[in-house]
């Protein structure tokens, strides 16, 4: 492949990325949505994140684990009551952490 062609394809691969969101992206202004789907489209990160992590919290060795040995679980469990408490992010991703890592590598010695 010559430079040429490389740089034919990378200008195509543009030309067609930026095309077709330069497209959704003009008309997003002009697009009414009903207010339940505006609601409903708000629960989406939150259930996508729920989704891909939820396996590596339940399953940390490719089966289910839910001893107090499993350092993930207890984490999120720690993260969950943080959460409900008291409705801080920071908080709450700060104590899941630290619970994680001091029952991986503090109760481990």
């Amino acid at each position: 492949m010559t430079l040429w062609q490389g740089s034919l394809i990378i200008l195509g691969m543009f030309a067609v990325t930026f095309g077709v969101r330069f497209v959704l992206f003009a008309r997003a202004d002009k697009v009414v949505m009903p207010a339940f789907i505006e609601k409903a489209l708000k629960f989406v990160p939150v259930a996508v994140l729920t989704a891909i992590i939820t396996p590596m919290i339940l399953m940390p060795n490719k089966h289910v684990d839910f001893s107090s040995s499993n350092p993930w679980l207890l984490g999120a469990l720690a993260a969950f009551v943080v959460g409900i408490w008291r409705q801080q992010q920071l908080l709450t991703i700060l104590v899941g952490v630290l619970v994680f890592f001091a029952a991986k590598y503090g109760f481990s010695l």
